[in-house]
C-alpha cells in the first residue's frame, strides 16, 4: 500500500508541476517566436502547425528535476549512484536536443546539428553513463530470465549500453511525428518500469528509479494537455532525445534491458519502418511504405492523426503491459 501511495505521490506531483511549468513556458516560447518549421515533404495537413511553439520538452523535463530535490531535501528519497546516473543522462540529452532545436529556430530551417555532431554528442554522453555506472560497481551480466540464461558480456557490455542508449534515444525521436503520439507511448513505457523498478528490489536505489519514472509519468501527462491534438506546443528534440536516454537509462539500471525491445515495440517499430525504406529506395530503388516513419504511411492511406495516435496509443499499453508481466513474473 506504500508503494502504491508513494507512487501515486510522485504521478500527482509531476502532473500539477508541469501545469504550473506549462503555463509559464507556452507564453514565452510565443513570445521569442521559438515556431517549429514544418517540412513541406510530410503530409500537407500538418502545414497548419508551422509555428507551434517547439521547445516544450521543458514542461516535463524541470518537474521530475524540482520534485526529486524537494523529496531529497525532505527526507522522502535517497540521491543513489543509479539515480544520479538517470538524471545526468536525462538533462545531457534534454540539452543536445535544446542546442538542435536552438539552430532550427535560428535559421529558420529543420537543420539543426549535422547527424555526425549530434551521433558523436550521443556516444559522447553513453561513454559517460557506462563509466559512470562501472565505477559503481553497475553488471557487466546481461540476464534473460525467461530463457535462464545469465551472459557475461565484460566490455562487450559497454558496447551493448552504447546501442542501447543512442537506438533508444532516436528510435523515440523518430516516433515524435504526430500531435501527442510520442508523448502518450512514454507514459505508458515509464508506467511499465516504474512498476517493474519497484520490483527490483535487489538494485540499489530502485524505489528513487521507481519515483522518477512515476513523477515522469505525471509530468508528460501534463505536458499532453498541450500537446495532444490540435497541439498548443511540440516537445521538440529537446524533449524526445531526453525521454529516449531516460528510458534506455532506467531499463539498464534496473536490470531489463530485454524488456525494452518489448515496452517500447512501437518505437522499434517505427524505426524498423525507417530503415527498411532507406535501404529499399537506396538498394532498389521503390518503396515499401507510402511515406517512412510507419505513422506517416497510414496518414498516406488518409486516416486521420487522431485515429493513428488513438490506435499506436493501444498497441503501445498493450506492449507495455506484457512487458510488466515479462520483467516482474517471468
Amino acid at each position: 500500500m506504500l508503494i502504491l501511495a508513494k507512487s501515486i505521490l510522485g504521478l500527482t506531483l509531476g502532473f500539477v508541476l508541469a501545469i504550473i511549468v506549462a503555463f509559464l513556458i507556452i507564453p514565452v516560447l510565443k513570445k521569442l517566436k521559438a515556431g517549429q518549421n514544418v517540412s513541406r515533404l510530410i503530409n500537407k495537413r500538418h502545414l497548419k502547425k508551422n509555428g507551434t511553439p517547439t521547445i516544450g520538452g521543458l514542461i516535463f523535463i524541470i518537474p521530475p528535476l524540482i520534485a526529486i530535490a524537494a523529496l531529497a531535501i525532505k527526507g522522502s528519497i535517497e540521491i543513489t549512484s543509479n539515480l544520479v546516473i538517470v538524471l545526468f543522462v536525462f538533462v545531457a540529452y534534454a540539452i543536445l536536443g535544446f542546442i538542435d532545436d536552438f539552430l532550427k529556430i535560428k535559421y529558420h530551417n529543420n537543420k539543426g546539428l549535422s547527424t555526425i555532431t549530434k551521433l558523436v554528442a550521443q556516444i559522447f554522453i553513453a561513454v559517460i553513463f557506462y563509466t559512470i555506472y562501472k565505477h559503481n560497481g553497475g553488471t557487466t551480466n546481461l540476464e534473460v530470465t525467461l530463457l535462464n540464461i545469465d551472459w557475461p558480456l565484460g566490455w562487450a557490455y559497454g558496447i551493448f549500453i552504447l546501442f542501447l542508449l543512442v537506438g533508444t534515444t532516436n528510435a523515440v525521436n523518430i516516433t515524435d511525428g504526430l500531435d501527442g503520439l510520442c508523448g502518450g507511448l512514454c507514459v505508458m513505457a515509464f508506467l511499465a518500469y516504474g512498476v517493474i523498478s519497484w520490483g527490483s528490489d535487489w538494485v540499489v536505489g530502485y524505489d528513487g528509479l521507481a519515483i522518477f519514472c512515476f513523477v515522469l509519468v505525471g509530468s508528460i501527462l501534463g505536458f499532453l494537455l498541450f500537446n495532444t491534438h490540435p497541439a498548443r506546443v511540440f516537445m521538440g528534440d529537446t524533449g524526445s532525445l531526453a525521454l529516449g536516454g531516460a528510458l534506455a537509462s532506467v531499463a539498464i539500471l534496473s536490470h531489463h534491458e530485454m524488456s525494452l525491445a518489448l515496452i517500447g515495440g512501437v518505437f522499434v517499430i517505427e524505426t524498423l519502418s525507417s530503415f527498411i525504406q532507406i535501404v529499399a529506395i537506396r538498394k532498389f530503388n521503390r518503396k515499401v511504405f507510402l511515406k517512412a516513419p510507419l505513422h506517416h504511411h497510414f496518414e498516406e492511406l488518409g486516416w486521420s492523426e487522431q485515429d493513428i495516435v488513438k490506435v499506436f496509443w493501444v498497441v503501445g499499453f498493450l506492449l507495455a503491459m506484457f512487458g510488466v508481466i515479462y520483467g516482474v513474473w517471468l
